[in-house]
């Protein structure tokens, strides 16, 4: 019976000893792999190698970039991998290109595509955009589109953490069709008047968090699109920027809906809206329900609450059309501060598919130290506590 127990203990032993070795994380410095911290020198087969040996362990792996700026190109980083534990822990600033010829017709300059089980801690993406913005401002025509910074598509349990960006070509980052994806300290920085520079973008995805992350840039601050549930935003200080968004929406006929949206613990400084939900003036089977926008604070911003659902773009592919978008169970809670304009809260819902089940508490939102004002069409909805301006719904 002794030995029966001696055998079992050396067994936990033996089995306890080959799991803590699996655990044991493996690093990859991308310096030891070739790649130069002088800005200059391309180091994106340095960084691709280090993820091709990352991914084909079994091991968890940390890809370390040490202290430094690293030049990049675009670069893929596939999955599946044969870990579901990679860290990408970066200590240094990764570069774009400065010609934005080079990565400007790329859909994205950092991309990570099938992966499970990704972190990317600290680090600074600088994507160099300035030059592009001037051509689209100059004459637009002849500019590519520019590279989203960070991309991750087709992916689950993603962790960001401490990231900066800072101007991007487009948007800064993008989650597609992912699941559990959680961004904390992040940081987004770009000039108020850089074009299509959206600080987050998530569309297709559920159980999305973003926590304690400033935003300042050109575009939306989050811009949440068609097919996002069970998103969490809070603590987050937004401007300069457009605001958080819902949309634009009803962009195409067939189109997933929005539902479970949380945004709480807000601040808007100077921005073009607040809390936005905007759809496209034409049909569409979309929809935005089940919506939370809690604690928010307004300072000096031109829509603190605004409902559009006439969006139509230089009023082509939607003229003489209504939005077939779905606007339902939306409550604005604890809503204060200042308003730039004289409508603070505006609520322009499609006559065809009236807003329904809009709830306002205790909303407190001012114009110049006066009375602000509200305007509603189409709109149905309650109020409770404190409502000002006064409610038109």
């Amino acid at each position: 019976m002794a030995n029966r127990r001696s055998l079992f203990s050396l067994s936990l032993i033996f089995v306890f000893m080959i799991n803590s070795a699996i655990a044991t994380p493996v690093t990859y410095n991308v310096a030891s792999l070739g790649a130069k911290a002088d800005g200059k020198t391309d180091s994106t087969k340095a960084f691709l190698s280090a993820w091709a040996k990352a991914c084909a362990s079994m091991n968890p792996g940390v890809i370390y970039v040490p202290a430094g700026t690293f030049f990049l190109r675009d670069v893929v980083f596939s999955g599946p991998c044969k870990n579901n534990a990679i860290t990408f822990r970066i200590a240094g600033t990764l570069v774009a290109p400065s010609d934005y010829q080079v990565i400007g017709n790329a859909a994205n300059w950092i991309f990570f595509h099938h992966v499970n089980g990704v972190t990317i801690s600290g680090g600074i993406l600088d994507g160099q955009g300035t030059a592009l913005w001037a051509c689209k401002a100059s004459n637009g025509k002849s500019c590519p589109s520019g590279a989203t910074t960070l991309s991750f598509s087709d992916s689950n349990n993603i962790v960001v953490s401490g990231l900066a960006s800072v101007n991007s070509q487009m948007f800064h980052i993008v989650i597609n069709d992912c699941q559990n994806v959680q961004m904390q300290g992040v940081k987004v920085s770009a000039s108020g008047n850089s074009p299509n520079t959206d600080g987050i973008h998530v569309q297709m995805s559920s159980g999305v968090t973003i926590l304690n992350s400033k935003i300042a840039t050109g575009d939306d601050c989050v811009s949440i699109g068609p097919g996002t549930s069970n998103l969490w935003i809070e603590s987050v200080a937004c401007g300069p920027g457009h605001g958080i968004s819902i949309g634009s929406l009803g962009k195409e006929q067939e189109e997933a809906g929005v539902q479970n949206v949380t945004v709480k613990t807000v601040t808007f400084t100077g921005t073009q809206n607040g809390l936005r939900i905007k759809s496209w003036g034409r049909p569409s089977t979309g929809f935005a329900r089940n919506i939370l926008f809690q604690h928010a604070t307004m300072v000096n911003v031109e829509n603190p609450i605004v409902i559009d659902q006439h969006y139509c773009p230089d009023n082509k592919g939607c003229p003489g059309q209504v939005s077939g978008v779905q606007i339902s169970d939306v409550t604005y809670e604890d809503i204060h501060g200042t308003s730039a304009t004289e409508v603070a809260v505006k609520f322009d819902c499609s006559p065809k598919h009236p807003c329904s089940e809009i709830k306002l508490e205790d909303v407190k939102l001012t114009y110049k130290n006066q009375a602000a004002e509200s305007s509603c069409s189409h709109a149905d909805g309650t109020t409770e506590g404190v409502v000002q301006p006064t409610s038109c719904l």
